[in-house]
């Protein structure tokens, strides 16, 4: 009973598989490199979907008419564009999706550094304004210096009161 769960579940079905075991490798070799047009980043290999089931029927078609590997790939690339393959080509139609990632990575960080550096900058002053003084603060600071006896007065205050 445990087995069956440890058993990995496959989408397709018996009715899909060949009879050559040579061509049912090689189809399935090319189902787990091309992706679902309806599932996010599943392999038709491992997706439940119709058109999947559809894509892994057509794999088999042309092997079984005698297509290569990449000659069934291009098949499916002409029908449903570069985006059917895990690991889209680097040219200019998906530029996009190679440096897109990249760019807006580097664009957040740009981002969190400014942000950063502002905030430092703002600490600072704040930090730095609430040290200082106003004017009004200052001469009420001196007045309270100039009206504080010094220790040479107070002994003198005190030499008078004993004598």
């Amino acid at each position: 009973m445990m087995t069956a769960w440890a058993q990995p579940v496959l989408a397709i079905g018996p009715d899909e598989i060949l009879d050559d075991p040579v061509l049912e490798i090689r189809a399935r070799s090319i189902s787990k490199h091309l992706r679902c047009v309806v599932c996010q980043n599943q392999s038709i290999d491992d997706s439940n979907a119709e058109i999947a089931r559809d894509m892994r029927l057509i794999v088999r078609e042309r092997l079984v008419a005698g297509d290569s590997d990449d000659e069934a790939i291009s098949y499916l690339v002409s029908r449903y564009g570069d985006y059917v393959l895990l690991q889209p080509p680097f040219k200019a139609a998906t530029l996009p999706l190679w440096l897109g990632p990249p760019i807006l990575v580097l664009f957040v960080g740009f981002l969190v550094i400014v942000r950063t550096r502002r905030k430092l900058v703002q600490s600072a002053k704040s930090s730095a304004g609430s040290n200082s003084h106003s004017a009004a603060d200052a001469k009420r600071l001196d007045a309270i210096i100039s009206a504080t006896p010094t220790s040479d007065d107070t002994n003198e205050t005190m030499g008078k009161t004993l004598s």
